[in-house]
């Protein structure tokens, strides 16, 4: 009997909800809310959790656009999972017209930026493990963190849009879709493990940026100073 061959998106599923990537591809955003609002915070703490997705989602959205003709990439890349503009619709809504001029990335969501700026836009494996890990994540974690936010603050559309995807019809299958793909991907065992180690860091990316939100000098302290140039 031959041994039975587990698929890589199953490998996947696994790797991102135990160990190092416990918040990855379940719900990395989603999680990372979750664990903000777990404690004594207020509607200007989920705003400068917020803030700080916003540059990190505008440069994962911007090394899509740069994978969008890669053979192997090409296929992850839709304009049905894109959050930019929800998260600035919602930013509009709790900062104000002007809060990109107000967004000021913590050292962790610089060196977030800066890992997927070195792989996410240069390596087709480095960039469908950084976009499994916030996609997939937003997708599954998004309805269970939009009803927190409506408890919590009585958020109903404005201040959750980025976690309502309005042309995903079918979640379920959207996401069977994404693992056939990660099926199909002609990559090698080395390079598959190399994607799955790229979701352990991305998850500890994340953990680090939520981390570095807590317990804030001031409620402000991540929504001051100069615009950052990802945003411009």
């Amino acid at each position: 009997m031959s041994p039975t061959v587990t698929p890589f998106s199953e490998l996947l599923r696994r790797r991102s909800r135990t160990g190092a990537g416990a918040t990855a591809g379940a719900s990395a955003w989603a999680g990372g809310a979750h664990d903000l609002l777990a404690g004594d915070c207020d509607v200007a703490d989920y705003a400068d959790l917020l803030g700080q997705y916003a540059v990190v989602y505008d440069a994962l959205e911007r090394a899509a656009e740069r994978m969008a003709d890669h053979p192997v990439a090409a296929p992850f890349v839709t304009t049905q999972l894109t959050r930019m503009p929800a998260i600035r619709a919602d930013l509009e809504y709790l900062v104000g017209p002007d809060w990109s001029e107000l967004c000021c990335p913590t050292a962790a969501t610089t060196a977030y930026v800066r890992r997927l700026n070195e792989v996410a836009a240069t390596s087709p494996g480095g960039f469908v493990a950084h976009h499994y890990t916030r996609y997939l994540g937003d997708l599954s974690g998004g309805p269970t963190l939009a009803r927190l936010l409506e408890e919590r603050f009585g958020f109903d559309t404005n201040g959750v849009l980025f976690t309502i995807f309005d042309q995903v019809a079918d979640p379920a299958a959207f996401e069977d879709t994404y693992g056939a793909q990660l099926d199909a991907a002609p990559w090698t065992a080395a390079e598959r493990e190399a994607v799955l180690a790229e979701v352990d860091l991305a998850a500890r990316l994340d953990r680090a940026l939520v981390a570095s939100l807590r317990r804030p000098a001031s409620p402000t302290a991540a929504l001051g100073g100069a615009a950052h140039p990802l945003l411009a």
